[in-house]
């Protein structure tokens, strides 16, 4: 009987396959761009304010100054404020088109004829619109937070570097005395 069962193998169709990925790839171009979008949307300031920085740190012929250190706790700190309260923005659109997803599901659901799985599966073809909505705002949700969280490291970084600068030049004082 385990002779009739051929192998996983050999039962792919390569053609079905790429079509699948080919498909898989254009939804996720889309996807993705509506996320980048609203990221964009939310994190316009920062990540300008971010390469700016990376573009003096980079700069390998002048060490930051203090001046400019003051200026990236100070500003990355303000502009900070501004993201977490866009992420907090997008939390809430996910939980509402999270929302909006369960009630379709559940009114296409209740209509439905047939089994619990034909009932199930229609309100998941029916509500395929208002899921990827919901995966829209949750990715943008996370990569707003990323960025938050690395300028926040980027805040952190700034301030260990300013108090080793600190505790450099009261060194140097007491070495003078």
């Amino acid at each position: 009987m385990a002779e009739n069962i051929p192998a996983l193998s050999h039962e792919i169709d390569k053609d079905k396959m790429s079509k699948v990925a080919e498909r898989v790839d254009l939804l996720s171009k889309e996807v993705n761009e509506m996320v980048d979008k609203i990221v964009n949307e939310a994190c316009a300031d920062l990540d300008e304010y971010m390469q700016g920085i990376d573009e003096i740190l980079t700069n390998q012929k002048n060490p930051v100054t203090d001046a400019q250190l003051d200026d990236f706790a100070l500003n990355l700190s303000s502009l900070l404020y501004f993201v977490s309260a866009a992420q907090e923005n997008l939390g809430i659109k996910e939980d509402v088109s999270r929302a909006v997803q369960k009630e379709i599901y559940n009114r296409v659901r209740e209509k439905a004829q047939g089994t619990v799985a034909d009932k199930d599966m229609a309100a998941e073809l029916q509500s395929q619109n208002e899921t990827l909505t919901t995966v829209i705002y949750n990715r943008a949700y996370k990569k707003v937070k990323l960025r938050a969280e690395a300028a926040s490291e980027m805040v952190n970084s700034v301030k260990k570097v300013m108090t080793r600068r600190i505790a450099d030049i009261e060194l140097s004082q007491r070495d003078r005395t």
